[in-house]
């Protein structure tokens, strides 16, 4: 059975769009959705640095639209299931048919300036900490002021609040954590930070007209599968001031039978920590249309499955 998962914030790199913009297409596509929504996701995919990408109300629809064009690029595949990693929830709602590519787009436009302006109000952000037990960390973190906003298995947890209290966790790190890594984003996303954007979104989703899934759509807010499609929609306008279970969400995978999983573009982290959670489990990252090759292979081996 296959799983097709969206990244999160963080996984952007400066240029990363620009191969997938020679495929047949992309590049009238991705200006269909520029005009959508008023950004131009060809400049800031290719031509933006690392500054201008990890803007929030930049980085999340452009995250959105390189997870649809890559997606896309793969044909006409059905997954058994989908899931998306925080913004990548968004991509995942569109993989569901739950909201089509352009509505996905404007509502994640929208959860980006929000979650900006929100993060505007005070200097936060993440730090992602690598090893430790999450018993040992998680309370160690609300003893700093900070809260476990990804809780992502495998042995990583990520931390969010302001940017004294992460540096306090630097200097102060909990039993058996290896390394301390700060995120490329701007903010404590998935934190009581965030609750100004969180009535902005539930305001924008009410113009909305959710389906129900098509495929199995996992939630980030406790790794079920939600079948109805404005309850996909509510979980997703709460997400952004509550923390992502993405460990309760492989456990998931793993219950549905998983043999398979590909991420889509920009891949590479969901990945990483699949091979780490999910042994067994055959994966792709998309990075390139080089990996559409291989890519293809599983779904032909495990689509069906």
């Amino acid at each position: 059975m296959l799983v097709l998962v969206a990244p999160g914030q963080g996984a952007q790199t400066p240029g990363f769009l620009t191969p997938w913009l020679e495929l047949p297409g992309a590049s009238d596509r991705i200006a269909a959705w520029s005009d959508a929504i008023g950004l131009d996701l060809a400049h800031y995919g290719t031509k933006a640095d690392a500054d201008e990408i990890r803007d929030t109300a930049v980085a999340q629809p452009l995250l959105v639209a390189a997870g649809l064009l890559s997606a896309a690029a793969l044909g006409d595949v059905k997954p058994g299931v989908v899931a998306g990693h925080s913004v990548g929830e968004f991509t995942a709602a569109a993989f569901a048919g739950v909201l089509d590519d352009t509505a996905a787009l404007r509502l994640v436009r929208t959860r980006g300036l929000a979650m900006a302006e929100a993060a505007a109000v005070t200097a936060t952000g993440m730090s992602a900490l690598l090893g430790g037990d999450p018993e040992v960390t998680v309370p160690h973190l609300e003893k700093l002021g900070l809260t476990a906003a990804n809780v992502n298995g495998a042995g990583q947890i990520v931390a969010a609040g302001t940017l004294e209290q992460l540096a306090a966790l630097e200097a102060d790190k909990p039993e058996g954590v290896r390394r301390v890594v700060a995120l490329k984003v701007a903010g404590a996303f998935h934190t009581h930070h965030m609750a100004p954007a969180v009535a902005t979104l539930e305001e924008a989703a009410k113009e909305l007209s959710p389906a129900a899934p098509v495929t199995r759509y996992v939630s980030n807010k406790d790794g079920q599968v939600v079948a109805d499609g404005a309850e996909v929609v509510a979980r997703l306008v709460g997400q952004v001031a509550n923390p992502v279970r993405w460990d309760l969400c492989m456990e998931t995978f793993q219950e549905l039978g998983a043999t398979a999983l590909i991420e889509v573009c920009p891949g590479g982290t969901l990945t990483g920590i699949a091979k780490r959670a999910l042994p067994g489990v055959a994966t792709v990252a998309l990075k390139t249309p080089d990996d559409l090759d291989a890519a293809r292979t599983l779904i032909a081996e495990h689509a069906a499955v």
